[in-house]
């Protein structure tokens, strides 16, 4: 009834403030079906509600916004029926009021309720953001209120606690921020934005009676202090003199209880002590994060790098995965688009990472253009985690047809990223082609081939899509699996047929989609393998998917 009432409420002063001048009112739609079909073993299937008897899964959002003379609200209606986004193995279902919010700027003070999305610098101390793909919306249900001293310097300040569905996390955060910007001399291209903020979070005593729980069966030299209170603190700055940018922030954060899962724990068995791995730490951290960006003349070059110790903050310290993040550490890898080069995705390792990122590009003429980026993640010790190489070119014939190639070399850590066993060497060549017939008809055709004789083996994925503007896109797809010629003589049967379990099997996808104005309607069939599902550096293993999908994207 609450969440109806509000609802209710908003509408009505939507509908009443509309009458008015200066009134506004937008709103977007998104909507997801997904129809299951048979439960597969191969596929891994087997045993997932939705394929065994459900059929059926959706997730919907709808929000709307008002704004009148400073005056700033909004909603979104949220929507899970038998959705597997939450836990792709399981079934999550609910509806109710998914976000409110209210704003409003009096003078030179800026005020804010409800669930509220911000961010502190980059956000390695403190970023509440949504990420629908990976079921990740850790809004801050609270208050914040800002304060502008002048055209250049701001403070902010907030406190609240982090949603958890249609609910919020025990833990209580609070926290504050100022930014500025000056130049030295204004005849000059030279300015700072500097920066500086603290977030501190307060467990509750259902979560320190969990971790004492927990603790209480350590043996003596591994038992460790518990404190509710824990605090993260960062400073930052944006240099920008002629060409250049540099961006350079630097994170602490005091002792905090966290979950290291390669932390060697003693238990007890009869009158012996045995070795194990996983357990509750109370350990300091910090993490450094830079990039540095130049461009001119058709040339651009950007380096980022980072360098990370026990920095996971979240709203549990047994909390993994997408759920319970309080901060965001960016990610140092390329952002692949192609099926195969995205197929190996790095996740950010909270718990230590160092890091670096090259991306150079050049511009010959309006017809050639070239880049290569450069990735490079290490544990703290040196054992590689993740190396990526990959030269690209575009080539472009006036407005008729457009060529694009590229090669990725990849070595892969699967044995910290989905705990399957050595590395993933793999040589990926990819190509698109894109050929308009005339402004409204074109076609497109992507090609990859994945090269390697680690994890399944090697993948071959082909695309062809029909664009016919301004509404219609058909498109068909396949991802084929190739059989292996030989195996390992030292793996297992069991290790072997897990290898094998995909050789000379298709994975082919079939859609369209219609668009008219701002409304977007997709139906496609889709058979996929599981993979990683990465956004913005956040990673997870999804099962495999096999069945119809309808997305419907729509905004007013």
């Amino acid at each position: 009834m609450k969440r109806l009432f509000l609802l209710h409420s908003f509408i009505a002063l939507c509908f009443v403030g509309f009458a008015q001048n200066n009134s506004h009112i937008t709103g977007s739609f998104q909507g997801n079906g997904n129809f299951f079909f048979a439960s597969d073993s191969v596929l891994g299937t087997a045993g997932i509600p939705q394929y065994d008897y459900l059929k059926f899964g959706a997730e919907t959002w709808l929000s709307l916004n008002y704004s009148h003379n400073g005056l700033d609200m909004g909603m979104r209606f949220d929507m899970f029926n038998n959705s597997n986004l939450l836990n792709p193995s399981a079934v999550y279902t609910d509806v109710g009021i998914g976000r409110w919010f209210v704003h409003k700027q009096i003078d030179k003070f800026d005020v804010s309720g409800g669930y509220l999305y911000d961010q502190i610098g980059a956000g390695l101390i403190y970023r509440a953001y949504e990420e629908r793909t990976l079921m990740i919306d850790n809004a801050l249900y609270g208050a914040q209120v800002g304060y502008r001293f002048n055209d250049n310097w701001k403070v902010k300040a907030f406190a609240g606690r982090q949603k958890q569905q249609f609910d919020q996390y025990g833990t209580v955060l609070r926290g504050g921020s100022m930014e500025g910007f000056f130049k030295p001399d204004s005849t000059k291209n030279l300015s700072f934005a500097p920066g500086a903020g603290i977030v501190g979070r307060t467990y509750n005593s259902v979560t320190i009676d969990d971790a004492k729980f927990e603790v209480a069966g350590y043996i003596k030299d591994e038992q460790i202090e518990l404190q509710y209170n824990t605090y993260a603190a960062t400073v930052f700055n944006t240099l920008t003199a002629g060409d250049f940018t540099w961006y350079v922030e630097a994170a602490g954060k005091t002792k905090d209880m966290i979950y290291d899962p390669n932390a060697p724990h003693s238990i007890l068995i009869g009158n012996e002590i045995e070795t194990t791995y996983g357990k509750l730490v109370n350990r300091t951290g910090y993490t450094v994060y830079s990039s540095l960006g130049y461009s001119k003349h058709g040339f651009g070059i950007s380096f980022e790098a980072k360098r990370t110790k026990d920095f996971s903050f979240r709203q549990t310290p047994n909390a993994l995965g997408t759920q319970g993040a309080i901060n965001f550490l960016p990610p140092m890898a390329k952002q692949n688009t192609y099926r195969l080069t995205a197929r190996f995705s790095p996740a950010t390792q909270e718990l230590g990472e160092q890091s670096f990122q090259l991306d150079t590009r050049y511009k010959f003429n309006k017809k050639l253009s070239a880049s290569i980026n450069v990735s490079d993640i290490r544990l703290l010790d040196g054992v590689e985690l993740y190396r990526e190489i990959t030269p690209e070119f575009t080539y472009k014939q006036k407005r008729k047809w457009q060529v694009i190639g590229g090669l990725q070399v990849l070595k892969y850590n699967i044995l910290i990223y989905q705990g399957k066993g050595g590395y993933v060497n793999a040589l990926t060549p990819y190509t698109e082609f894109l050929y308009k017939f005339t402004p409204r008809r074109s076609v497109r055709v992507e090609a990859q081939y994945l090269a390697t004789d680690d994890e399944f083996g090697s993948w071959v994925n082909g695309l062809v899509e029909v664009g016919l503007a301004p509404h219609w896109i058909i498109y068909a797809s396949d991802m084929y699996k190739i059989k292996h010629k030989s195996l390992d003589e030292n793996l297992t049967p069991e290790q072997a047929k897990e290898k094998q379990k995909y050789d000379g099997t298709h994975f082919p996808s079939l859609g369209i989609v219609y668009s008219l104005k701002s409304t977007r309607v997709s139906l496609a069939y889709v058979k996929q393998v599981e993979g990683i599902n990465c956004a913005g550096g956040i990673c997870r293993l999804e099962p495999a998917f096999h069945g119809v999908r309808l997305t419907v994207n729509a905004s007013f």
